[in-house]
C-alpha cells in the first residue's frame, strides 16, 4: 500500500496560461502577431495569435466540477477555479489533495507546443516557444521551486534552434522537454531517420527526459460519426504506436542514456505490446535487417516510463512492466483528474501493492527521472 509519508509526484498536470504570459515577454516586434487575450462578440475570453482567434476548450478546465457539468464549450477565466492559472493557488489545491509536486504541460500552445510550429512566421514561434519557458520557468515553478518541476517547450521544427533551447533552459533549471510523441504524423522527419540526432543529443548531455503527451502526434482516427469519447478512449493507442516505433528505432541505441516519457498513455497495454514487440524481433529481425541486439523488452526497461491516471489493469501487471517504469499523474484541471481525491484513489489502487513499490510509483521514480528533490 501506499505510505503515508509518501509525498505524491504527479507527473502529467497542466497550466491555463494567463493573458500576459507573452504580452510581458515577447519583443515589441512581435507583439502584434503574438498571443493575447481578447473579448470575443459572445463575452468569451480567447486567444488572438498569428491572425486567427483561438478558444480555451471547457475540457481543459474543469477541476472542481462534477463530471455531470463537463462539457467542450468555451471557457473564460472567470468560469474557471483559479488554481488553473495562478501557481499560488494550485499549491493550495495541491495541498488539499495532498500532492506534493507537479510537472505541468501548456495548453494554448498545444501540449507540444504544435501551435508555434503551424504559424508562417517561424521567428514569432521561437519567440513564442522561449518566452513560454520564461514564464514556466522563472514565474510558475519559480513561485514554489520545491513544488513544481520545470518541463520546457521545443521550437522542435528547427533542430539546431531546439538544441540551443534545450542548452539555454537547461542551465536555467528545465528538468523536462515536452515533445511530439509522432513528429511525422506533423509532417517532420521519423524517429527511425537521424534528423533529430542533435536535438535527442542534447536531451541526453543535458539529462532531459522527452516526455511525450498523448495527442501530441494527433487525435486518433475514428469512423465518421463517431462521438469524441471514441477518440478519448482511443488516445492512448498513440503511446502504444510511439512505444512501438522507438522500440524498433535506433533511437536507444545511438542514445542509451535517452529516457522518454508516455504522458498520460497509461500502463495495461504495456505488458502486452512488449510481449509481442519481442515475439516480432525474434522471427523477424534477421530479414528485416534490425540493428536490435536485445528483445525490446529489455530495452524498455531504462528508457521508457509509462504514467497513468487510474488503471487496475496495469497495476495488477507491475512484475511484467517493472516497477522502476511506472509514474503516476493527477491530470489536474482535465476532465480525466480526480481532484480533490486522487490522493484516496491511488491508495485504493495501491491496497495491494508492496510498500516500497507504491513508494516508487506514487513519488521515487519521478524523483529520480527528473532529478528532482524538491520537499525532501
Amino acid at each position: 500500500m501506499l505510505p503515508s509519508d509518501a509525498q505524491l509526484i504527479s507527473v502529467d498536470d497542466h497550466v491555463i496560461e494567463h493573458a500576459n504570459v507573452w504580452t510581458d515577454r515577447l519583443p515589441k516586434k512581435h507583439l502584434d502577431q503574438g498571443p493575447r487575450v481578447i473579448t470575443d462578440d459572445e463575452g468569451h475570453d480567447v486567444w488572438h495569435f498569428a491572425g486567427a482567434q483561438h478558444v480555451n476548450i471547457g475540457l481543459n478546465a474543469v477541476a472542481g466540477r462534477p463530471k455531470e457539468e463537463f462539457d467542450m464549450e468555451p471557457t473564460s477565466f472567470g468560469d474557471m477555479i483559479p488554481g488553473c492559472y495562478d501557481p499560488v493557488q494550485r499549491v493550495r489545491d495541491m495541498d488539499l489533495d495532498g500532492i506534493q509536486a507537479q510537472l505541468c504541460f501548456p495548453s494554448f500552445p498545444g501540449f507540444a507546443g504544435t501551435k508555434f510550429a503551424q504559424i508562417a512566421d517561424k521567428e514569432l514561434g521561437r519567440a513564442c516557444v522561449s518566452a513560454y519557458n520564461d514564464w514556466m520557468i522563472d514565474e510558475w515553478c519559480g513561485s514554489a521551486p520545491d513544488r513544481f518541476i520545470p518541463l520546457v517547450l521545443v521550437p522542435f521544427w528547427d533542430v539546431d534552434a531546439s538544441v540551443a533551447e534545450i542548452e539555454r533552459t537547461a542551465a536555467k533549471g528545465a528538468k523536462a522537454i515536452s515533445f511530439p510523441e509522432n513528429p511525422a504524423a506533423l509532417g517532420f522527419d521519423s524517429f527511425h531517420s537521424d534528423a533529430w540526432d542533435p536535438l535527442l543529443a542534447a536531451a541526453q548531455s543535458t539529462q532531459m527526459p522527452l516526455c511525450m503527451h498523448f495527442g501530441t502526434g494527433g487525435a486518433p482516427t475514428t469512423t465518421p460519426g463517431a462521438p469524441f469519447a471514441v477518440a478519448i478512449a482511443l488516445f492512448g493507442t498513440n503511446s502504444q504506436f510511439t512505444t512501438t516505433e522507438l522500440l524498433f528505432s535506433p533511437v536507444f541505441t545511438k542514445f542509451p542514456d535517452l529516457k522518454v516519457a508516455m504522458s498520460e498513455g497509461g500502463i495495461g497495454w504495456i505488458p502486452y505490446v512488449l510481449e509481442r514487440c519481442d515475439y516480432t524481433w525474434d522471427r523477424h529481425r534477421h530479414y528485416q535487417h534490425l540493428d536490435l541486439k536485445v528483445p525490446p523488452s529489455e530495452l524498455f526497461r531504462g528508457h521508457i516510463y509509462g504514467c497513468f491516471i487510474s488503471d487496475a489493469a496495469g497495476l495488477a501487471n507491475i512484475d511484467l512492466i517493472g516497477e522502476e517504469s511506472i509514474m503516476w499523474e493527477c491530470d489536474y484541471p482535465h476532465s480525466d483528474s480526480n481532484w480533490p481525491h486522487a490522493r484516496t484513489m491511488l491508495e485504493k489502487s495501491l491496497i495491494d501493492v508492496p510498500d516500497e513499490t507504491a513508494r516508487k510509483i506514487a513519488e521515487t521514480n519521478a524523483r529520480e527521472l527528473f532529478h528532482f528533490t524538491g520537499g525532501r
